[in-house]
């Protein structure tokens, strides 16, 4: 396996890290009108990335590498950001589509890659999370509207 893909793997398996604390953060400190369909709903995508976060991981593994396995990994790797702690309701759920957008970016970059590589397996998991994270934009886009 090349490093270029086992760095790409790396790359989101540190995005599924930081992407799991920062809905945490969503999760504890939303705040308003929209407080309990907010808290459940962070709650059930922060679930859902540990799922993703756990398979990508596990395919660097099967891939005979290492997956990033600390938070000092996942910061210097990820190419999405922290939350801050200070963000408003609507500023989660817009920092959370912005996330899931960028994962969606990089993820069919990601599926082109493997593809070339004749990797079907990586493929088929990427465009699985792939569907999931479409779905959590269009959610998400909807409730910014």
């Amino acid at each position: 396996m090349t490093k270029n893909l086992i760095q790409f793997l790396n790359k989101e398996v540190a995005n599924f890290g930081l992407l799991y604390t920062k809905l945490h953060n969503f999760h504890w400190f939303v705040k308003g009108s929209m407080f309990y369909q907010l808290h459940e709903k962070f709650e059930e995508l922060y679930d859902e990335v540990t799922e993703h976060f756990d398979a990508i991981a596990e395919r660097v593994l099967m891939l005979d590498a290492r997956p990033a396995a600390t938070l000092k990994e996942f910061l210097e790797l990820a190419s999405l950001k922290e939350a801050s702690g200070n963000e408003s309701t609507m500023e989660m759920i817009a920092s959370a589509a912005a996330d899931f957008e960028i994962l969606n970016k990089e993820f069919y970059e990601g599926i082109e890659l493997f593809e070339a590589n004749g990797d079907d397996v990586t493929v088929d998991l990427l465009t699985g999370i792939r569907a999931s994270l479409q779905k959590h934009i269009w959610m998400l886009k909807a409730m910014l509207a």
